[in-house]
């Protein structure tokens, strides 16, 4: 095969599966991981698609946010099974983190009834969710307001939350892979998500079946940093059992 076509073979991959990656085209096509990272790189510079962490994605691909309410509305049966199981987790008196991601606000009303917790979010949904519970106490970092998230993000005004010993931070992503890890579709959101990772004691990612080997443009967390993945019946078995082997809890439900 010549090196254009290959290339255009390349191109065509990456508009039907949605992302592609190095060591999967090296394979494919029985050349080098060099060779391919030097076609990626001369397809990225023509315009024709998005260089990524180990591979590609289309052009125009997770570079729009989906607005809050259009994202509430996608896969609602999965999340309310993936809310409802991170939920269980939750104790009484502990300090957890909510983001501003649609599957976790699915899981503020399976935690009202909790004693003494305290919820930290950027999320001025889920702080408005749990307004005027007596038995809550919540707690929000300082930043700029985004309107598709209706969320702050901000990471310098983290510094509030140091006081806090965060047991549990739930975090969505737009995907999940082994070399990119999480990943989000905005920057700002994801350097807000980098610190707050770190920060929490144990990270559970509550990920629908559709978000596994997809990736953003911005990563927040390797999968390393993550402890428990709750997830659907959707997610695909080899991914699951790749994660697994990694010593990763998964949760499928």
């Amino acid at each position: 095969m010549f090196l254009e076509e290959r290339r255009q073979a390349i191109l065509d991959l990456v508009q039907v599966q949605g992302r592609v990656s190095v060591s999967d085209l090296s394979a494919r096509f029985g050349v080098s991981d060099v060779t391919i990272r030097a076609d990626l790189q001369a397809l990225a510079d023509q315009g024709a698609l998005l260089r990524t962490h180990g591979g590609a994605i289309p052009i125009g691909a997770g570079l729009h946010e989906l607005s809050l309410t259009k994202r509430r509305q996608q896969q609602v049966m999965e999340k309310a099974r993936i809310a409802a199981a991170a939920a269980e987790l939750v104790g009484h008196g502990e300090a957890i983190f909510l983001d501003s991601s649609s599957t976790t606000l699915a899981m503020v009303e399976h935690i009202k009834d909790r004693r003494d917790l305290t919820v930290v979010t950027n999320s001025l949904v889920v702080a408005q969710d749990l307004l005027g519970l007596p038995n809550l106490s919540v707690v929000m970092p300082g930043g700029t307001l985004h309107h598709d998230t209706a969320s702050l993000i901000d990471a310098s005004g983290l510094a509030l939350l140091s006081r806090y010993r965060i047991v549990r931070g739930f975090f969505g992503a737009h995907g999940l892979t082994l070399e990119d890890g999480l990943t989000d579709v905005s920057e700002p959101e994801a350097a807000l998500k980098r610190p707050l990772v770190k920060m929490c004691r144990q990270v559970v990612i509550l990920l629908d079946g559709t978000k596994w080997g997809r990736a953003g443009i911005a990563s927040f967390a390797e999968v390393r940093e993550i402890d428990v993945v709750v997830t659907d019946q959707g997610a695909p078995s080899s991914m699951v059992e790749a994660v697994c082997a990694l010593d990763l809890q998964v949760r499928v439900v």
